[in-house]
């Protein structure tokens, strides 16, 4: 039992219980962070789209899952909706770039400028496709 001249929290048994809450917490979120991070992102999928065309897509997914007019519809809506909102994000993201990028210029000086131009180059050049 604690005396009352030690705090709860000074107690090594409370200390060792709330370090191995945190770590075992922090290991599941690791984990299933992994788990979660390794689908096919949206811009894949987008990209498939163009590749294929949604028009095909939309007769794939009818001919496999064998989807009623009503149930077709309903896709086709959901994959134009789908396509749409990832377009508008794709070009918010871009200008928040575009922003970010500007207001980094303007605390560079000149040779500061290059070099980052060149980071960002860089980083570019190794973004998946």
């Amino acid at each position: 039992m604690l005396g009352r001249s030690q705090p709860a929290w000074k107690n090594p048994q409370i200390l060792l219980t709330l370090s191995l809450v945190f770590c075992c917490g922090a290991l599941a979120g690791a984990v299933i962070y992994k788990l979660v991070s390794q689908p096919v992102s949206a811009k894949q999928v987008v990209a498939s789209w163009k590749d294929s065309s949604k028009e095909q897509t939309l007769n794939h997914l009818k001919k496999e899952l064998k989807l009623t007019p009503e149930q077709a519809a309903e896709i086709e809506t959901a994959l134009d909706d789908f396509s749409l909102y990832y377009q508008m994000l794709h070009a918010q993201m871009e200008e928040v770039m575009a922003t970010s990028k500007s207001r980094i210029d303007q605390v560079l000086n000149e040779d500061q400028r290059k070099k980052f131009s060149r980071i960002m180059s860089d980083l570019k050049d190794k973004q998946p496709r």
